[in-house]
């Protein structure tokens, strides 16, 4: 292992305070998240964001691209829209 540096950035308090929350909660410290993320950096070649508490499936990519189908197949004519009893006016 090669001889360890350090590192100094500025963030804004706000994110600072909200990292620090998610790492505990994730069970990390700030150092080794950002360590992680140098690692993943280095090893990918691409920014990866794959940690997550509760990540939102609505912005998922397959629901994305499930969406954006629907969307051509709406602009195409092809989606047929039916009412039920669960939508209220």
């Amino acid at each position: 292992m090669s001889e360890a540096v350090s590192v100094n950035f500025k963030l804004d308090s706000d994110t600072k305070k909200g990292m620090e929350r998610v790492c505990s909660e994730l069970g990390l410290s700030m150092t080794a998240a950002f360590t992680i993320f140098a690692k993943a950096v280095n090893r990918e070649r691409r920014i990866p964001f794959d940690l997550a508490l509760d990540p939102d499936p609505f912005y998922s990519e397959a629901n994305i691209r499930y969406l954006e189908k629907k969307m051509d197949d709406y602009k195409a004519g092809k989606l047929h829209l039916v009412e039920h009893d669960l939508i209220m006016d």
